[in-house]
């Protein structure tokens, strides 16, 4: 019977030079009822230097692990570094390498625009590129119209507070406030996305007194949310527009399904 624990600490992928600190279990325990076999421990030192050097030796000469071919690559490998850092001479002049293209500049255009209520046809900034994913503009007014249907006042949002999640160009929030909302609090993770885009759409429709930018993720918002939000209760509605590919959604529907920001009259928009 062989016990491995945990796959990540496999003898076959450890380096001589690796040093995972003292945890709190072996690497790897066999046992077994056969005469000529005999159990092998890995043991650690108390000093955080990962393996005992002899421990260490056995158990990768039992796996066929060349310690003296380990040595040479990686003495090898610091040679080839240093050599690498020297500069490069042609002709007894010394020839510097061709700097490395630079990211282009994160730019914005105006392609969004708020469809109804005070700030109606007022256009939006949105970032070049798929860095940030706005809701689509039809998807976006269908939305709202069935919630001012759902509030009893087809012409109007019913006043209330609006968490947006995953803000981005903060589209979705200033609809909400264009339409009658009182307050919003957007929460969106990239620095650059709020100084450049959302807080200048806020400025562009006259929202801004009316906002709360959290500068978050998510997960950590809803972690911490009271210190954020204090302890004014549930909004009244919730918008959840994530990226595609950089959320667990499991974690994210149970955060906001377990969260105090949600009570029994909450309207969530999702678009997942």
């Amino acid at each position: 019977m062989a016990v491995l624990l945990p796959p990540t600490f496999s003898p076959l992928l450890l380096n001589t030079k690796t040093d995972f600190g003292s945890p709190p279990f072996p690497l790897l325990t066999l046992s077994s009822s056969s005469p000529t076999s005999s159990p092998l421990f890995v043991s650690y030192t108390k000093s955080g230097n990962g393996l005992a050097s002899e421990d260490k030796k056995i158990l990768l000469e039992k796996y066929g692990y060349d310690i003296d071919a380990d040595e040479y690559f990686s003495q090898s490998s610091s040679k080839s570094k240093r050599r690498k850092e020297q500069p490069r001479r042609r002709g007894g002049k010394q020839v510097q390498d061709p700097p490395e293209d630079p990211k282009p500049p994160r730019v914005t255009h105006k392609l969004l625009q708020v469809l109804g209520g005070t700030a109606r046809r007022v256009k939006l900034l949105s970032p070049k590129g798929m860095d940030v994913r706005p809701m689509m503009e039809v998807v976006k007014g269908a939305a709202f119209d069935i919630l001012q249907a759902a509030g009893g006042c087809p012409a109007a949002l019913r006043p209330g507070r609006w968490l947006d999640l995953y803000s981005g160009t903060g589209s979705v929030g200033i609809e909400a406030l264009s339409r009658g909302c009182s307050q919003v609090h957007f929460v969106e993770m990239d620095p650059w996305v709020v100084s450049d885009v959302l807080r200048p759409n806020l400025e562009e429709t006259g929202f801004l007194d009316a906002s709360v930018i959290h500068t978050v993720r998510v997960e950590k918002f809803f972690e911490r949310a009271e210190q954020f939000v204090g302890n004014s209760g549930p909004f009244d509605y919730i918008s959840v527009t994530p990226p595609y590919t950089q959320v667990d959604y499991g974690v994210l529907m149970r955060q906001i399904s377990e969260s105090s920001l949600i009570g029994e009259n909450t309207f969530i928009l999702s678009i997942l």
